[in-house]
């Protein structure tokens, strides 16, 4: 989309007579972008019918014209939501498309829609719009996602699994706390969002090419009839302004990230050597040569979009980086790195969601895996602290040696005879095998945010209110 002053095609009848010929096919080829930007169709006819309607209020167009442009423009989104409308690469963008296909419709009262507007301050607002509508969207998603966790965590708050650092077995944990820690991630995503919008809820129509304008528009009108919170108040920034994309972009990178990271999940999870979880056929491939195969395709594609979302970010940051105020025509190539985000994280999110609710939980492997790896050592150490006196430095000293005896012996702590134990150190008695149990484990987690089932359920109850 041109900046008004900056175009360079004489055979565009919208634009006069101050070029003596056209741009070659490669100018063409560079300039035009229809291709990607009808996608706003509904956003720049939404504008357009606000600002007539303020134009006329203010006297600026009369009522009749204001009327004609109004039906014209209903006219348009009607043929295009139809597949009716044809769109020229010859007129640039979808700005000049519809104001074209306007003239046609109406006459001569189309070429008022353009008074106190500039296509710079017309595409800041069409893209506004569209990013708005698109946060909205993410935000309804995540909250969809959001509830998915919350049902299978309260499904299995009693469910016993191995927690991990560093990908090895560390302390036993519920499955239910492991999805709330989910649900964390995701509803600081959602936070984002909703802040996101906050930021970019201002108008910028009116700002013109960047100066503002002599004609006595109504921003605050044409603010309102549009859905935002206030105009924009400086209009220099107003039309080089791309914060809110990047912004949107930054939500996709780091909720793409989350939901990468739950993606690695499931397909560790699914592996046969853990077992944990199990995909239906909706959410999983066969092999075209290994007939026992069920792979977990679409979390590793889930996993893999997280990349186009960060090369989305990567790109829009580095086209902004070097611009000065106010517009240049660089900003053209924001739209498609937005579209092709939004895109991916609707996808991601959707598929998740869906696998969420699908996938068959194995409690059994679960709790069979949670006590490997001597995952209660922590609950011998700190039984020594409360029970023995021992400083936790000394418990943990007594803890390592009774780890490497059962390991000596291939078999866990809790199977290791109390006579060894008490040759380690001699204050350990019987009750130390209360603590050796995975549940039990669990169960003593009781601290704010902890694991423990009655902890979990209390978080639970929690985002339950606020969901």
């Amino acid at each position: 989309m041109a900046d008004d002053t900056t175009d360079t095609k004489s055979s565009n009848q919208m634009w006069g007579g101050r070029f003596a010929s056209g741009p070659d096919a490669i100018m063409e080829e560079i300039n035009a972008s229809i291709g990607f930007d009808k996608k706003l169709f509904a956003q720049d006819i939404r504008g357009s019918i606000a600002h007539a309607t303020m134009l006329a209020h203010q006297g600026i167009i009369t009522t009749d014209d204001k009327d004609k442009i109004v039906h014209g423009l209903n006219t348009i989104l009607s043929e295009i939501e139809s597949g009716n409308f044809e769109f020229s690469r010859q007129l640039e963008d979808i700005h000049m498309n519809v104001e074209a296909r306007l003239a046609t419709l109406i006459g001569p009262a189309a070429g008022r829609l353009h008074t106190a507007r500039s296509r710079n301050d017309q595409v800041a607002l069409d893209f506004r719009l569209w990013v708005k509508e698109e946060l909205q969207k993410t935000e309804r998603m995540l909250t969809g996602l959001i509830a998915a966790f919350l049902d299978r965590a309260e499904e299995h708050a009693e469910s016993v699994m191995p927690g991990f650092t560093h990908l090895q077995t560390a302390q036993p944990v519920t499955f239910g706390h492991h999805c709330m820690a989910y649900v964390e991630m995701f509803g600081r995503d959602r936070s984002r969002v909703r802040h996101a919008i906050e930021h970019l809820d201002e108008s910028p129509i009116g700002a013109a090419a960047l100066a503002g304008t002599g004609y006595p528009i109504d921003r605050h009108m044409t603010a309102k009839a549009l859905g935002f919170r206030e105009p924009t108040r400086n209009s220099i920034d107003t039309v080089s302004d791309r914060d809110f994309a990047i912004e949107f972009l930054s939500i996709a990178a780091i909720a793409g990230m989350h939901l990468s990271r739950l993606a690695e999940e499931i397909v560790i999870w699914s592996t046969p050597q853990f077992g944990f979880v199990r995909l239906s056929d909706a959410f999983s491939t066969g092999s075209s040569i290994m007939p026992q195969k069920k792979n977990p395709d679409a979390a590793e594609l889930v996993r893999a979009k997280t990349g186009r979302i960060n090369g989305s970010l990567v790109a829009l940051l580095t086209i902004m980086k070097g611009l000065p105020l106010a517009y240049s025509k660089d900003m053209q190539e924001d739209k498609e790195q937005v579209f092709d985000a939004a895109e991916s994280l609707e996808l991601a999110i959707a598929a998740m969601t869906g696998m969420v609710r699908d996938m068959t939980i194995n409690t059994a492997r679960m709790k069979a895996a949670a006590g490997s790896g001597y995952s209660t050592a922590t609950d011998l150490a700190d039984w020594l602290v409360r029970e023995a006196g021992l400083p936790f430095r000394d418990a943990h000293h007594v803890t390592g040696r009774a780890v490497a005896l059962a390991e000596s012996k291939g078999c866990d702590l809790a199977e290791l005879p109390l006579s060894d134990l008490q040759a380690i150190h001699p204050d350990i008695t019987d009750k130390v095998y209360d603590v050796l149990t995975v549940e039990a484990s669990v169960a003593s987690r009781k601290s704010f945010g902890g694991t423990a089932p009655s902890e979990v359920r209390k978080q639970i109850a929690f985002w339950r209110a606020r969901n």
